[in-house]
């Protein structure tokens, strides 16, 4: 077994030591559980996988030290369906107030509902992410009778309910100025969350106060009123919009659903929830969560989950070709340019509260050089406790180790060679294979995933605008117009190629060619006027083999181009 961090190293441990004594407090000797729950009205972004990853970090850990702990995720797919999303044709409006499952999925999907088509790619992300958990649909719970006896309780006590409610209702929120600021316009259109923090909390009808909503079983639709509830037998009776009305016994008809700020607390008492985050929609004065806790008491016999407040998660840099699809980009976006330890270690080493950005844009390439180096760290023992931790927590589970990449070239590299290439694979493994001549790449497979995910990012992140397009012929003006210097730079270059023809060789030429024509040695230590020299070497090298001052790194480029094609644009 894994040894389990100091209390010291990080986040997850502190709330681990936390939850497994509040485990052993509340309920001794049984399995502990931690929840997350997740609405799929929608794409299920990557601010919601923060609602899945802070307590699949803490079971993580809580298994890692032994004890056995269930990860239960609630899928929220009896709630209405609200509205029609962007890019969906305008006529699914007709299904508005239907449970999610009801719905049809959105056009061309193998999926037979709404819930499920958005459900599948968020089970395929968690799957590829190595997260463990007990999936619960809401609306097999609901609708199998599985509350049914929490739904008559909550029935015969929704005056306390109605009481508790009341108290948050009238309240100005004070705390709502202090809120965090969302970090974009996407994310607070998607911070809704699972349930709905602006839900209907059963006060909207005529006739009382009422925790329970049907379905209508005629048209399906939440647009009902409950209009009288008998105790002693049952007796429920309804009308809905659509001019239906009838009588039913709540104790053999499971067509509907608690509302929000009462089903939560029901459940974290039914599950017997231990640990359950919740998001700045939920957390602020009067929302779901805090209501939730004066609930799930007095009304259920539980006890409200322990339960960081988790802060937003960004996006820098999404192509304008991937957003277009509608709504900010999910897990499977990210998986797709990154490998799953990397994505993992985003939100293992920001405590909850900490908000961060996920990097769609040439960031990705600066995250990447830093999860190598911390690589590195971990390699030769250097590596801080807290940094191992998270870096741990990344990069296996309890069951096991992530798939990785055999030999994680750097990214920036791999980025830059199918960018010139245009994913040629035999022009990719030539040039791989001469980055390092005394250990080469002979097969592209040491180098994946990571380079079908860098593969990936240049084809959908990088704009036209930006990618490397490398000249067939020699720009024979530009070269005539060059100075002695600009000559004498270029002949130095050419005349060292073959000696250097390495990435690390390459890099000494490039950067020594300026050092050799001041009258300095290759290795001389770089002054203010050297590195102005260098730079305009560069873009010298640059516009004559692509066109631009600037592109990806040299001595990828000129290994990328090849030495004779480098002789040939060089006016060799």
């Amino acid at each position: 077994m894994a040894q389990a961090q100091s209390t010291e190293a990080d986040w997850v441990s502190r709330f681990a030591d936390e939850v497994i004594a509040e485990g052993e407090r509340r309920a001794p000797g049984k399995p502990i559980v931690v929840a997350s729950g997740l609405s799929p009205s929608g794409p299920i972004h990557l601010g919601n996988l923060r609602e899945v990853m802070t307590p699949h970090l803490v079971a993580d850990e809580i298994r890692r030290r032994g004890h056995e702990c269930i990860h239960v995720l609630s899928w929220d797919d009896y709630d209405r369906y609200r509205k029609v999303p962007a890019g969906v044709d305008a006529s699914w409006a007709e299904h508005i107030g239907k449970p999610l499952t009801a719905v049809p999925a959105p056009p061309g999907s193998p999926y037979g509902s709404w819930a499920e088509h958005f459900k599948a790619a968020m089970i395929e992300a968690l799957d590829e992410l190595g997260i463990e958990y007990r999936g619960i649909s809401q609306t097999e719970q609901y609708t199998s009778g599985a509350y049914r006896e929490q739904i008559l309780h909550a029935m015969k006590h929704r005056g306390d309910i109605d009481a508790i409610l009341d108290q948050y209702r009238t309240k100005a929120k004070p705390g709502a100025k202090k809120q965090q600021k969302p970090l974009d316009e996407a994310e607070l259109e998607a911070a809704e969350g699972s349930g709905a923090a602006a839900e209907d909390d059963g006060s909207a009808g005529g006739a009382g106060y009422f925790p329970y909503k049907p379905y209508c079983t005629v048209c399906n639709k939440d647009l009902t009123t409950v209009t009288s509830y008998d105790d002693e037998t049952t007796e429920l009776a309804y009308t809905c919009t659509c001019g239906h009305a009838e009588t039913v016994l709540l104790k053999e008809f499971d067509h509907g659903k608690l509302v929000w700020k009462v089903d939560w607390p029901m459940r974290w008492a039914y599950e017997g929830v231990i640990f359950e985050p919740s998001g700045v929609d939920h957390s602020s004065p009067g929302s779901s969560f805090q209501v939730g806790g004066q609930i799930v008491g007095p009304i259920f016999g539980g006890e409200q989950p322990i339960g960081p407040m988790y802060a937003f998660v960004g996006i820098s840099g999404m192509a304008k070709m991937s957003s277009s699809k509608g709504g900010v980009p999910t897990p499977g976006d990210a998986l797709q340019i990154m490998e799953a330890p990397l994505l993992r270690w985003l939100y293992a080493r920001r405590r909850p509260n900490q908000s961060f950005k996920v990097a769609f844009d040439q960031e990705i390439q600066r995250l990447y050089d830093e999860w190598d180096k911390l690589d590195a760290k971990v390699a030769d023992g250097t590596v801080l406790p807290a940094d191992a931790a998270a870096y741990s927590r990344a990069t296996r589970t309890a069951a096991g180790e992530l798939p990785r990449t055999p030999r994680p070239l750097p990214y920036r590299t791999l980025a830059s060679v199918v960018d010139i290439t245009g994913g040629h694979e035999a022009q990719t493994l030539r040039i791989l294979g001469e980055l390092d001549p005394d250990n080469p790449v002979t097969s592209l497979e040491e180098t994946r995933p990571r380079l079908d995910k860098a593969e990936h990012w240049i084809n959908t992140q990088v704009p036209a605008e930006s990618r490397t397009i490398v000249r067939d012929e020699p720009d024979t003006e530009h070269l005539a117009r060059l100075g002695e210097q600009d000559r004498e730079s270029l002949r130095l270059l050419l005349e060292g190629l073959d000696e250097h023809w390495s990435l690390d060789g390459l890099t000494t030429l490039v950067y020594g060619v300026p050092k050799v024509l001041a009258g300095l040695e290759p290795h001389a230590k770089p002054t203010p006027e050297l590195k102005a020299a260098q730079r305009a070497f560069f873009a010298l090298l640059y516009q004559l083999l692509v066109g631009r001052d600037t592109g990806p790194r040299l001595p990828t480029l000129l290994l990328a181009v090849g030495a004779d094609r480098v002789r040939k644009l060089l006016g060799a």
